[in-house]
């Protein structure tokens, strides 16, 4: 079983992620929790977000 790190973030500003052309998944300004990588690097990159320490590991199976 190996463990990979999931990506936890701090919204700064409200930002939509479109992982498909038929989804939306919308963070609210000061949520903060766990997201996939594609959310965060996405987010990251448009300035609306920041990593925060302490990310959460989950075990592949």
């Amino acid at each position: 079983m190996t463990e990979r790190t999931v990506p936890r973030l701090k919204f700064k500003k409200d930002f939509d992620f479109k992982p498909s052309s038929q989804s939306t998944v919308g963070y609210k300004a000061g949520w903060e929790g766990p997201v996939t990588q594609a959310c965060a690097d996405a987010a990251v990159k448009a300035g609306v977000a920041e990593l925060v320490t302490g990310s959460t590991k989950k075990a592949d199976a």
